[in-house]
């Protein structure tokens, strides 16, 4: 008989980002395999279904679209007979989780998903080093009272291990690829007025920790159509910089999930320029539609992207070798496509949750 979870997260849905998705995909295919997981989260426009816990919350001044859930546990979390206690976040919602396993002796699984000192550096900016590193240590403090660690990629283990002492499995979050798979286009074309040139584009949170303007910078030289999926705080500085460049772009605005399929199937090349991913759930996403990705060699994105066979890496601050990737990707499109497709099981959520069932036995 598989554990009840109960899974505790500063995001969730209506937000879009890749920690709503896959706390909702392994959710979800938990309950495929007989389990049950329990999500508590911060209170917002989503309706609350079966199993769906919302705590009271407030917005976050800092980031458009977030918000932050109050350390409370609802009662009927109180009530259920849960076996384990998996925080996603260490902040707000997570310290709710923490009180659950405390009070009841239950084991604590924690998966690592941002990073808090670098987001903290990108919100606040340089004035807040003080910031940062309390962000930081709070960061540790909670780490260690984790039974076990899940990180969605070696790089990010490999960080942590210097800073922790428990055990850490690295487990991709993992995609559905029945849902991410090349599909026709022309409707979303037709939708969208999108043209039949050369496309190179990106979908997800408009974060100023992206550094989205440095796919106008790479593009502007190229004869392609830029286009932009999505919404966040970033938005308006990347509507302003597109208006001065030559290139033609396109803001699609928030896409709905059903839509992105058709997303990345239109893309000749998925651009992925943010150094601080800790796995780039959307580069999985586009290469399980046939869409190569060219990203930065740096975080998460040095190890999801398979130089020569799913895109092509740049080095950091490098623009000129952006755009060289950018154009080899575009060259070699058909071959690169035949091998993002040849890989798509092997980033499937099932294969995922085989791994995180392997973490839960060991601690239960």
């Amino acid at each position: 008989m598989r554990p009840t979870v109960a899974a505790f997260t500063d995001t969730y849905l209506p937000t879009v980002n890749g920690v709503t998705y896959t706390v909702k995909a392994w959710r979800d295919h938990w309950h495929n395999r007989g389990g049950r997981m329990e999500i508590v989260y911060p209170k917002s426009k989503h309706t609350p279904q079966q199993g769906e816990h919302p705590v009271s919350s407030l917005p976050f001044p800092f980031y458009e679209g977030f918000r932050m859930g109050f350390p409370r546990i609802p009662d009927a979390v109180h009530e259920a007979d849960i076996d384990i206690v998996h925080a996603h976040t260490p902040f707000g919602v997570g310290l709710s989780g923490l009180r659950v396993a405390n009070r009841a002796d239950l084991p604590v699984v924690m998966s690592y998903h941002t990073p808090a000192e670098e987001y903290a550096t990108y919100l606040t900016g340089a004035l807040s080093k003080r910031l940062v590193n309390a962000a930081a240590a709070y960061e540790e403090w909670f780490l260690d009272r984790a039974d076990h660690i899940i990180t969605p990629s070696k790089s990010t283990r490999d960080r942590l291990e210097s800073r922790v002492d428990g055990p850490i499995t690295v487990i991709p979050n993992g995609i559905d690829t029945d849902r991410f798979a090349p599909v026709d286009t022309e409707e979303f074309r037709d939708r969208f007025g999108l043209p039949d040139g050369p496309l190179v584009g990106y979908t997800g949170r408009h974060g100023y920790e992206k550094r989205l303007c440095d796919i106008l910078d790479a593009t502007e030289e190229l004869d392609v159509t830029v286009v932009f999926g999505g919404d966040g705080p970033a938005r308006s500085k990347l509507e302003a910089r597109a208006a001065t460049v030559d290139t033609d772009v396109r803001f699609l605005g928030f896409l709905d999930r059903e839509d992105l399929p058709a997303f990345y199937s239109t893309l000749d090349v998925f651009a992925f320029p943010s150094p601080v991913e800790t796995e780039g759930l959307v580069a999985l996403e586009a290469n399980a539609c046939g869409t190569p990705v060219v990203g930065i060699n740096a975080g998460a994105l040095a190890e999801t992207i398979t130089a020569g066979k799913t895109g092509y890496h740049f080095e950091p601050e490098d623009i000129a070798g952006f755009r060289q990737a950018i154009q080899r990707a575009l060259a070699e499109n058909e071959t690169l496509v035949d091998t993002c497709l040849a890989r798509r099981t092997k980033i499937g959520v099932d294969s995922s949750l085989d791994q995180l069932e392997t973490v839960y036995e060991s601690v239960g």
